[in-house]
Parts: C-alpha cells; sequence; structure tokens
C-alpha cells in the first residue's frame, strides 16, 4: 500500500499554483487554443459539445477542488489517481491502435474515450457515494462540506459498475452525434476498457481498498495501520486498535485488487482474441459485458468490504452482476438478428444503411466487386 507518492507545492515561487493561480492562467490559454481548434476542424457546435462539459470541469477543480485538498503540506498526489490516469491513457491507446482498423480515426476514438472516461467517473463516483453514504455524509455533516470528499476521486472510491450506464449513454450520444454505428464503436473499446480497469485496480492495491479475506496462502498480504483493512479488522477486534508501542500490521488477507487486475488483463486479451471471430458488430462487447459480471461475481466471493445489499446474501456488485448478466443475454439476442459485419479493413464508418446494420457496399458502390473481366 502506497496511498500517497507525493505532494504538489501549492505556490510556485511566490505566485499560488491553484486556484486563481497559474494553473488557472494556462487552463485559460490551453483550453481556448483546444477550443479554436476544434472550433476550425468540426464547427462551433461539436467543439462545445466535445471539450465544453472537460474544460469546465478541469477548471471547476483547479479553482475550488483541489485547493481545498491541501492537507498542510500541499496538494497530495494519490497512488490510486495516478494508476487512473494511467488506466485512461493504456485504455485510450489500444483503442485507438484497433480503431485504425474498425475505420476510425485517432481525434474520434480520443474524443469518444474522453466523453466516455468522464462521465464513467461521474457514474462510478455517484455509485460509490450513495452505496457509502454514510462516510461521506455523516450525521452532522452537511452537503456543502461534505462536497470536497465527495470530489475527491484520486483519494479512491469509484464502483465499476456505476460508470456502465453514464458511460454507455456517453457513448450513444457520442455515436447519434456523428452517425457511427454504436455496436461497431463498443467493439472497438470494449477491450480498452478492460486494460483500463486491470490498472486501475492496481491503484485499488496502492489505496488498500477492495480488500480480500483472511488468507494463509504464500502471497497473502498485510497492509499497515490506519489501511481500510487494518480498520475493518481492528473494528471486528481482530487486531489489537491501540497500543502504546508501534502498532502491529493487518493480518495476512487475500489480495483481492491484484486477482481484479489479472482477471481483467486476461479478459482484454480474450476479446482482442475474439475480434477477428466475430460475426457480427456488437459481438465483442457482448462477449465482455458476459464475462466480466461472471468473475466478477465470483471475485466478491473473496472480498469482505461490501456487506449484502436489498435483502439478498449478496453484495450489491453481486447483484448488479446477475443484473448485467441479463442484458448480456438480450443484447446475443439482438445481434443475432442482425446482418454479418463489414470487415475491419480500416475503411470508413458512417451513420445510415451502415450505422444502422445494412448493405456497406449498398453506401459505397465503389467499393463494390467489380464485374469480371475478359
Amino acid at each position: 500500500m502506497h496511498s500517497t507518492l507525493f505532494h504538489i507545492p501549492t505556490r510556485l515561487w511566490e505566485w499560488p499554483l491553484f486556484g486563481q493561480g497559474l494553473l488557472l492562467a494556462l487552463w485559460a490559454v490551453a483550453g481556448g487554443i483546444g477550443l479554436l481548434v476544434a472550433w476550425r476542424r468540426s464547427g462551433a457546435r461539436e467543439a462545445l459539445l466535445g471539450l465544453g462539459f472537460p474544460l469546465a470541469l478541469a477548471g471547476a477543480m483547479i479553482l475550488w477542488l483541489l485547493p481545498a485538498l491541501d492537507d498542510g503540506v500541499g496538494v497530495p498526489v494519490r497512488g490510486y489517481g495516478v494508476m487512473l490516469l494511467l488506466a485512461a491513457a493504456a485504455g485510450t491507446w489500444l483503442s485507438i491502435q484497433r480503431g485504425r482498423h474498425a475505420g476510425y480515426d485517432a481525434d474520434t476514438i480520443l474524443a469518444l474515450g474522453l466523453e466516455v472516461f468522464l462521465w464513467g467517473i461521474v457514474g462510478a463516483r455517484l455509485f460509490h457515494v450513495l452505496e457509502y453514504h454514510d462516510q461521506f455524509f455523516p450525521p452532522g455533516r452537511s452537503l456543502l462540506s461534505g462536497l470536497p470528499g465527495v470530489l475527491n476521486v484520486a483519494a479512491g472510491g469509484l464502483t465499476v459498475f456505476g460508470s456502465i450506464p453514464t458511460a454507455a449513454i456517453a457513448a450513444w450520444r457520442f455515436a447519434v452525434r456523428r452517425g457511427l454505428s454504436l455496436p461497431r464503436l463498443a467493439d472497438c473499446i470494449a477491450p480498452g476498457l478492460l486494460l483500463g480497469l486491470a490498472i486501475g485496480r492496481i491503484g485499488c492495491f496502492l489505496n488498500g481498498c477492495c480488500y480480500g479475506g483472511p488468507c494463509d496462502l504464500p502471497w497473502a498480504v498485510r497492509f499497515p495501520p490506519d489501511s481500510p483493512p487494518w480498520l475493518d479488522q481492528a473494528a471486528r477486534g481482530l487486531i489489537p486498535a491501540a497500543l502504546a508501542g508501534p502498532r502491529p500490521w493487518s493480518l495476512p488477507i487475500h489480495p483481492a485488487q491484484l486477482y481484479a487486475t489479472i482477471d481483467a488483463a486476461i479478459l482484454a486479451w480474450l476479446a482482442v482474441a475474439y475480434t477477428p471471430l466475430a460475426k457480427r458488430d456488437g459481438a465483442v462487447f457482448a462477449l465482455t459485458l458476459t464475462l466480466h459480471p461472471i468473475s466478477r461475481f465470483l471475485l466478491e466471493m473473496i472480498r469482505i468490504d461490501e456487506a449484502p445489499a436489498l435483502g439478498t446474501p449478496f453484495s450489491i456488485s453481486q447483484v448488479v452482476s446477475i443484473i448485467l448478466l441479463a442484458l448480456a443475454a438480450g443484447l446475443w439476442w439482438w445481434i443475432s438478428r442482425q446482418p454479418p459485419r463489414r470487415p475491419w479493413n480500416g475503411t470508413p464508418d458512417g451513420s445510415g444503411p451502415t450505422a444502422a446494420g445494412g448493405n456497406f457496399d449498398e453506401r459505397h458502390p465503389r467499393m463494390q466487386t467489380p464485374p469480371n473481366r475478359r
């Protein structure tokens, strides 16, 4: 566990770095240039739709959130937040590589990835805050005073399943705006999402969250005092909470976070390997939507950080896994009724019959097979 990597000083020489400081000025210049470039390339509406929300969110973080995170030493850089950024970068990179074969340029995948990532974070954080409401808003704490803790995503606390509705809506809106095939886009980015999940779970390990139960296997891990597993074991009376001398580390537990990393990496590889075998657009995503809930349901048997939910013997993540499996069955049925997909040969995607699953050659007569010449 290494939750805090280092601290960023709040002042650079005599100038404030956060709030109304140098970083805000840099945000204004870079954001203005980015909007101008997008405006000239795609028009004012597309520029505002694509960059407006991310820029507004970044500005709000610089102006209000980062100053609120100052702990007296500086703004802490959390291992969880760093791994989250690395996860986004790796997932976007893989999606760009796949997008070239699916017929999407890098700009399209970058724009899609940014929207899906940001809205996915919003959904994952909202789900986590609702699930652990008492930790963020204990009795006596007002909504306003608890808001900085809610926005401090870098300190940890995302529930992956919460990102699915918001990320799916963002991807659907993106596909509709640009007239692209949503199933084909989903196939393109599905392995990247799993790769990002694999890296993000390493952040969970650094943060100490999402921990497993007691374990006596050779690879069992111990966590330091005041970490989430240690606090849980102290509350259960498994370890002494207060000693005059140095406090012991936690009892050995399953490294459930690393299990999840290995699981997501294997699923990402399977999704990539299945791509040339898929007969219809959406099949790669459907495979992901089938296998991940199954593995997550099994991993939840090892984790002990979630209590049974909704009057069932299952955790909330297991309940959602069951729901997602039902949705995956419906998705497979819908995919089976679609026409075969066109090859991933770098040809561009578009709206109309292709995006809806129609005949590609009818939209692109120049790409039809020419008649045999004698």
